[in-house]
């Protein structure tokens, strides 16, 4: 696009942006400037919320800096293999370098958020604009199955919601209900081999609902010997959870379903240890399991805390 149009959208959204960024709400913010690339690009505002986010999620605490874009390209693929680190987007483009003007300056600078999302844009776009050429882009780009599909799931949730301010969460049980529980993560299991237990368990009655806790993506359901009848869920911020020992799936619950906290996913059982169908060989509860993908691999974490959370949350 040359910069006569460029500056024409970016003349168009100036007054939005400056109002959003001036408003106390971060999200706001950075919700404008996604669309105003969206704008300009062609590709939906969410893929950008979704990348971001992603990398927010997989950033040490050290890394966190006052932009208000966590996506972080590296210096080689910025700049280029022959530039020191120039800034002219005509000397980074010379060294086949990623790094865009997006705000009309004549500069690509990573320190510049509208320039960060303008030059991602440019590597999407080299592969297309819609869902399958993103996909390919994002596999070139990260190389890691895992990391696209998180992406891509995160996508899918902030186009159902139309906004990234998804903050609430819920208890997996009702309040109501007679339910007990305690810190049983990292206890030691003994079917299947010696092993530690790598989540929560909620003891209950036959039938009790069990519900979503945050928002997410329904990204495996089935049998496992050890879970028995259990649904996994991706959130945004890169956790996996886990429910299992499930007595059945709520009718229309299907891999793929974009959820929210409180949409109930199944019921409380006593599944597992065994074939498909295995019942009974331990008092029905829910297995409440969270793991942490940090961008190179995935581990279980103690779930107590978060679900200590929830709860007083949800009583309050």
């Amino acid at each position: 696009m040359c910069f006569a149009a460029l500056s024409l959208f970016f003349l168009f959204f100036s007054a939005s942006v400056t109002a959003e960024e001036n408003a106390p709400d971060e999200k706001q913010a950075k919700t404008a400037l996604f669309k105003k690339t969206q704008a300009i690009t062609h590709i939906p505002w969410y893929y950008f919320a979704a990348i971001d986010q992603y990398e927010h999620n997989i950033q040490k605490e050290e890394d966190n800096t006052e932009q208000l874009i966590s996506i972080d390209i590296p210096n080689e693929l910025w700049f280029g293999v022959s530039n020191p680190g120039l800034t002219s987007e005509e000397m980074i483009i010379v060294s086949n370098g990623w790094g865009r003007d997006g705000d009309g300056d004549g500069l690509a600078e990573k320190n510049n958020d509208e320039d960060v999302l303008y030059s991602m844009a440019h590597w999407i776009n080299q592969y297309g604009n819609n869902k399958e050429d993103i996909k390919i882009a994002l596999w070139n780009y990260y190389q890691r199955e895992l990391t696209v599909q998180t992406i891509m799931s995160i996508a899918k949730i902030y186009e159902k919601f139309g906004t990234i301010a998804l903050d609430k969460t819920d208890f997996p049980l009702p309040l109501q209900a007679n339910y007990s529980y305690r810190n049983t993560w990292g206890d030691a299991r003994g079917f299947g081999g010696r092993r530690i237990h790598e989540g929560t368990d909620i003891f209950a009655g036959y039938g009790v609902p069990v519900k979503a806790t945050t928002y997410g993506v329904v990204e495996m359901k089935g049998w496992n010997k050890y879970g028995g009848w259990r649904i996994g869920i991706r959130d945004i911020h890169n956790h996996y959870h886990y429910f299992a020992h499930l007595n059945g799936y709520e009718k229309g619950i299907n891999v793929g379903d974009v959820v929210k906290p409180g949409t109930v996913i199944g019921s409380v059982g006593a599944t597992g240890y065994g074939p498909p169908g295995t019942s009974g060989k331990f008092p029905p509860h829910l297995h409440y399991g969270m793991y942490k993908d940090n961008g190179y691999s995935e581990w279980s974490f103690d779930p107590y805390p978060h679900l200590k959370k929830w709860e007083r949350n949800a009583r309050n």
